[in-house]
Formats: structure tokens, sequence, C-alpha cells
């Protein structure tokens, strides 16, 4: 599973926005999100470069933990 600290997730919406962008690019990507921590987990066939364009185009800061 790689990490990433995401910066500006807060709520359930976020948590939506990312998984579903996720699974957009890899239907069988398992996404597991920590809002206290900032953090999203990604168990996918998907580079950690293609995750961090994933999520940062949905306006989130995002780097490999």
């Amino acid at each position: 599973m790689q990490v990433f600290n995401v910066e500006g997730m807060s709520c359930g919406h976020c948590v939506k926005a990312i998984t579903q962008a996720l699974q957009a690019k890899d239907p069988a990507a398992s996404v597991r999100i920590d809002l206290a921590a900032k953090e999203v987990g990604v168990e996918s066939a998907l580079t950690a470069d293609q995750v961090i364009a994933a999520i940062s185009e949905e306006g989130y800061g995002v780097k490999l933990a």
C-alpha cells in the first residue's frame, strides 16, 4: 500500500471525490482515507505519480508520505 499526505481534505465530500478520482483510473483500487491524519492509502496498479496526478486534479495538495 502506498501512503500519501494530502492537504485540504476536511469532510466526507473530500473522501468521496478522492476515492472516485482514483477508482476512475483503476476500478480495482482500494482506497483508505484518514481525514484526521490527512493520509490516503492506496492499493492499486497505479504508480505513485499517477495517484498524485489524480488527487491533484481534484484540487488537493499531495505528496508521497
